[in-house]
């Protein structure tokens, strides 16, 4: 596991997924890290990348990315879990 800088401290990722992307003839992936500081508590972090290292900045994702964000967090359940809750939905999400 690799460390990272925060804020609040270093911490160290536990979960990553990447979603690739692509406009204007343009490659880069947006990422969704789970890192958890030395304290144990559990951050998220939104990033993008152009070649491996993370950058700040707005991170903007199109609709049919977001479906394919969805269908990265089956693969990385701790991340999902912090995002939509052990039920994976959106916390307070209730249909019934």
């Amino acid at each position: 596991m690799r460390s990272v800088s925060t804020p609040w401290g270093k911490a160290t990722a536990i979960e990553e997924l990447a979603v690739a992307q692509r406009a204007d003839g343009r490659r880069f992936s947006s990422l969704v890290q789970l890192l958890e500081t030395e304290r144990g508590e559990r951050l998220v972090r939104f990033a993008y990348t152009t070649g491996g290292t993370a950058r700040r900045g707005p991170v903007t994702l199109r609709a049919r990315d977001v479906e394919r964000l969805h269908a990265a967090l089956e693969r990385t359940p701790a991340l999902r879990d912090v995002l939509l809750g052990p039920s994976g939905r959106p916390v307070g999400d209730d249909d019934g």
